[in-house]
């Protein structure tokens, strides 16, 4: 009964929603034909403003129509639509090619408010119209460029580089003027300039740096460098980066915080120098690698040159080893200075100052392969350091008049003269082993920061483990000679206590002569090398079991030498 009284309703409910969906459709169909009469007009006439309006509501309309492609006069106005926009396209490119012609110069800005509306016409038809829109505007714009800087010209070598980021940055200031208000904000257009002068830029100086590779010197080629990673730092801070393509450069991790003396990355003395040499340093502080989306976008054409720049830095330092080692023999020991901890030999700062910097500037130019073939170098001279200035300084154990050995000595007869270190020699060997300390946490930090600094790929070919052992070798001859020196000057009251008539002793008396002499070089040398060794109180004390572990033996085994003895001998 229901179903009777409701079947007349449910059939106008059917009826109403055909009627709807048909008039809306006819409509539509009305506002797709006028749209597409009106699109073509407009075409015709450059209007490109209502142009960008209208052909967005078209293209909105049309998708309402696509099941009704196979009516043929829906498809035959879809094909009208598409016809037009490849007209619209065409006739964009041309009247861009016209205003801003490949040759000759460009036209003032008459047609301006006519291309910014083609360029939100641009907006909405195949990227590809965009696209080729900004190749051809950035091409014309750069072909000055390529004519002023030819590889021929003067001002295209590596001295004159100012120039060319200084013609640059005056085309941008022509660009904003110009034509600023011409492109839409998100085609980023003075962004584009900038970066395709960087590419075309890296790749005009490869190929004139490959030509005249005999040329470059290295304050030449860290001058380029320092004003080309001033500019891409301009850039930083100039634009957002949004424009490079993914995989273009890279994007390092910054790292993170550290105590690390080695990290702080400051301009290096050298560049700003080098800088100075050549003008006034008139450039923003240049950001660090890993902040900075530009960095490298014309500074990698420089690395494989620098090859230039390592063989510097080998003799460099092959030349600071040297005057180490000069300096030394002119100054002689250090003077003893029993007030305060044992002091690092100045040289040995020197020394990682310079390596840090050598490594803050290498990593500014590359964190590749010439970063291992620093690393190379700078175990070289860490070894060279180790053997010249610290275990070459080493005292020797023998006497300053008759040159005899300890072990020599030994052999006299009970109460000659032992071969002891004098107090400035003491003092020597503590300095030599304070500083040995330092070099060897200096460089398990330096390999640390090596690692930071050097691509991720490479890691594993930094280690400085040789060189670590190296030095903790020097630290533990350092602690023998001291305990050998010790242990000599007590050896002659060890002879004569085994010497001694112990059983012709009659009385028990005070300590024996053999005690108070033991006990005399212990309190001369001991207090000096607590004194020389404060600030290192771990090696302080492993002096102190070795000599303890070498003189109870000892004495011990003299003690069974004391035979015959009588009671009272035992006592005494």
């Amino acid at each position: 009964m229901v179903k009777e009284i409701t079947r007349d309703i449910k059939q106008l409910d059917h009826a109403k929603r055909h009627l709807t969906t048909s008039i809306t459709t006819l409509n539509h169909l009305h506002m797709l034909a006028g749209g597409v009469d009106s699109l073509e007009a407009m075409t015709r006439r450059r209007q490109y403003g209502e142009v960008a309006n209208l052909l967005q509501g078209v293209m909105n309309v049309l998708e309402h129509f696509h099941k009704y492609m196979g009516i043929p006069q829906i498809r035959q106005l879809s094909e009208r639509v598409k016809a037009a926009q490849t007209e619209l396209g065409q006739q964009i490119l041309a009247d861009f090619e016209e205003a801003f012609p490949s040759q000759g110069t460009k036209r003032p800005g008459g047609p301006s408010n006519v291309l910014r509306d083609a360029c939100l016409v641009a907006n909405i038809l195949d990227p590809r119209i965009k696209q080729e829109i900004i190749k051809k505007f950035i091409k014309q714009h750069l072909s000055e460029y390529l004519v002023l800087f030819q590889e021929n010209q003067d001002v295209a070598w590596l001295d004159k580089i100012d120039r060319r980021y200084a013609w640059i940055k005056r085309q941008l200031v022509d660009y904003e003027e110009k034509y600023g208000r011409m492109f839409p904000r998100e085609w980023c257009m003075a962004e584009r300039i900038a970066v395709e002068f960087c590419h075309v830029t890296r790749a005009e100086l490869a190929k004139i740096m490959r030509t005249r590779a005999k040329e470059i010197e290295v304050k030449l080629l860290l001058f380029a460098i320092q004003r080309t990673t001033n500019f891409e730092g301009f850039l930083a801070k100039r634009f957002s980066g949004c424009t490079l393509t993914d995989g273009t450069l890279k994007k390092l991790e910054s790292p993170p915080p550290s105590t690390n003396p080695f990290l702080e990355d400051e301009p290096t003395p050298e560049m700003e120098e080098l800088a100075t040499e050549k003008g006034d340093l008139d450039q923003p502080k240049k950001p660090k690698a890993p902040d900075n989306p530009f960095h490298g976008i014309v500074s990698k054409c420089f690395e494989p040159h620098l090859y230039v720049y390592i063989e510097s830095q080998d003799k460099n330092l092959g030349e600071l080893i040297d005057r180490f080692v000069a300096d030394f023999k002119a100054q002689g020991p250090p003077k003893p200075n029993t007030d305060e901890g044992g002091a690092v030999l100045p040289s040995c700062a020197d020394l990682f100052v310079y390596y840090k910097k050598c490594m803050v500037q290498c990593s500014q130019l590359s964190t590749g392969e010439p970063m291992i073939a620093l690393t190379t170098i700078f175990q070289k001279y860490l070894r060279e350091y180790a053997w010249k200035i610290l275990s070459g300084n080493l005292p020797k154990t023998t006497t300053s008049s008759g040159g005899l050995t300890i072990s020599s000595l030994l052999k006299e007869k009970e109460g000659s003269e032992v071969a002891k270190f004098t107090l400035e020699e003491l003092c020597l060997i503590c300095n030599i082993l304070s500083t040995a300390e330092y070099c060897l946490a200096t460089t398990q930090q330096l390999e640390e920061k090596l690692k930071e600094k050097v691509d991720v790929s490479l890691i594993e070919r930094i280690n400085l483990t040789g060189e670590m052992d190296t030095f903790s070798t020097v630290i533990s001859s350092s602690i023998q000679l001291l305990v050998q020196d010790l242990d000599a000057a007590c050896d002659p009251a060890l002879t004569a206590m085994s010497k001694m008539q112990w059983q012709n002793v009659e009385h028990v008396g005070d300590q024996s002569p053999y005690v108070t002499s033991v006990i005399l070089h212990i309190k001369q040398n001991v207090p000096i090398i607590r004194d020389n060794l404060a600030s290192t109180r771990k090696y302080f004390t492993q002096f102190c079991v070795k000599f303890a572990n070498s003189f109870i033996p000892k004495f011990i085994t003299h003690l069974f030498k004391c035979k015959p003895i009588s009671m009272v001998g035992a006592e005494q």
